[in-house]
């Protein structure tokens, strides 16, 4: 498994984390940089499986 997968799966959880709080404080920034953190969180997971299916792994 790629870093760049664990990294991003790390993001998007906290993305998830930061939005939820975002919500229930009623913080629209907060909810927007989770929501932020969450689709960098994808594209680096995305960048890691691709990675991982050059290596054929």
């Amino acid at each position: 498994m790629d870093k760049d997968r664990i990294k991003g799966s790390a993001e998007q959880a906290k993305g998830s984390v930061k939005e939820t709080a975002g919500k229930i404080f009623g913080d629209k920034k907060l909810e927007t940089e989770g929501k932020t953190d969450k689709a960098a969180g994808k594209v680096q997971n995305a960048v890691g499986g691709l990675k991982d299916a050059l290596r054929g792994k």
